[in-house]
């Protein structure tokens, strides 16, 4: 338990940080949006691409893939049990794809910061490969909610299929795999140049992640917001546990599965709602509340998972 608290609170503070810079503007909201997208499309990438392409495919962990999108799909199902009738409720249908979202979304850098300070490169390379398979899911899934519920239709319906094939982080999985399946894994300069770029974005992505949090949406929360947070916090990891063992995934993937789980849903998912008539609000709403929440649930659900997969 103390190791992975050692591991958590450096991602507190950077989150933190991030939150103080936005708060005192150090750095404008098109500054972050610039370092947002560099770690998107360049540095993210550069990472998955190191990992997966020396990762041991022999040995690929398709059944910590496997219970991941089982966990997802679980529990973006039980989003569609939101109720959302306005007279009693006070929300739209927007809210329900809004709620999707958040139960099928996660936040890849605060599973890599923990995945590597607990597990090293295995644990990097384990939560890149849960990120190809996440990924892809997360998309189909929000989107296809979000659009299917938006009270206003602007006529413009995205292509998912495009949208993944054009993904930077679905291509980098590609990459990686490809150079592993040829063996021919970047050594050298490539290598490093690789290494260092990966290693630089963890920190920067948890930064945008802390600046991209409203805490003042956490003054707007009401009861269902709490509701649904502390649902997507417990729920999405406890499958994910169930899975694991359901599917006898060695020890360190089940606990690979439960922190990626874990983490709060990513805070991209209010720009993606107010793009696609979600309930942005809402999901602004979520962002918040599990972020605050997640600091005492995470090492919650790590001292859980020891305790029912045995130390």
């Amino acid at each position: 338990m103390l190791p992975f608290i050692q591991a958590l609170l450096p991602v507190i503070v950077i989150v933190a940080i991030g939150r103080f810079l936005a708060w005192r503007r150090v750095i404008d909201a098109a500054g972050w949006s610039g370092i947002e997208r560099v770690s998107y499309f360049l540095l993210f990438p550069a990472l998955i691409i190191r990992e997966i392409a020396h990762a041991p495919l022999s040995t690929a962990p398709w059944g910590l893939a496997a219970a991941l999108i089982a966990a997802q799909l679980a529990l973006g199902s039980i989003g569609l049990l939101a109720r959302t009738d306005n007279a009693q409720t006070g929300l739209g249908r927007p809210a329900k794809g809004s709620i999707i979202q958040s139960n099928v979304r996660w936040t890849a850098f605060v599973a890599l910061s923990l995945a590597g300070a607990l597990f090293g490169s295995e644990g990097l390379a384990l939560v890149a490969i849960s990120a190809a398979a996440m990924i892809p899911i997360a998309n189909i899934l929000s989107v296809a909610a979000l659009t299917k519920f938006a009270d206003t239709k602007n006529g413009k319906k995205p292509n998912v299929l495009r949208d993944l094939a054009f993904n930077p982080l679905i291509i980098a999985c590609v990459v990686g795999i490809g150079l592993n399946l040829i063996k021919l894994p970047p050594t050298g300069v490539a290598d490093k140049t690789l290494q260092l770029m990966g290693q630089s974005v963890i920190a920067l992505g948890l930064l945008t992640a802390g600046a991209g949090v409203d805490l003042s949406a956490l003054k707007r929360s009401g009861l269902r917001t709490f509701t649904w947070s502390f649902t997507r916090l417990l729920a999405l990891p406890a499958f994910a546990l169930g899975f694991g063992i359901l599917l006898g995934l060695p020890r360190m993937h089940i606990i690979i599965a439960v922190i990626c789980t874990a983490t709060p849903t990513a805070t991209n998912c209010y720009i993606l709602a107010k793009q696609l008539g979600g309930d942005a609000p809402l999901s602004a709403n979520l962002i918040a509340v599990q972020t605050v929440l997640s600091i005492i649930t995470m090492p919650a659900l790590y001292f859980l998972t020891l305790q029912v997969i045995g130390h």
